[in-house]
């Protein structure tokens, strides 16, 4: 799954080994996870927005935003 982890991570100047200290994971965790290699468990992906004080939304996916489904936005 796409994610802005790593830019995350080296915005603030910290080791893959940071981060996985803040967050009790593995190092190795947190290569899979930037690499797109391992998908986060949602606990896990929770964790990660709050450590960044984002939404799970805005750091992985592909960015996109989109309508809500079953809205018509045609007025008439």
């Amino acid at each position: 799954m796409k994610n802005s982890v790593r830019e995350l991570r080296a915005a603030r100047s910290w080791s893959q080994g940071d981060l996985a200290e803040k967050l009790a994971v593995s190092r190795q965790t947190v290569n899979a996870i930037e690499t797109e290699k391992y998908d986060p468990s949602l606990p896990l992906a929770l964790k990660i927005a709050r450590l960044f004080s984002l939404r799970v939304e805005e750091i992985f996916g592909s960015g996109e935003v989109r309508a809500p489904r079953g809205r018509d936005t045609k007025q008439g």
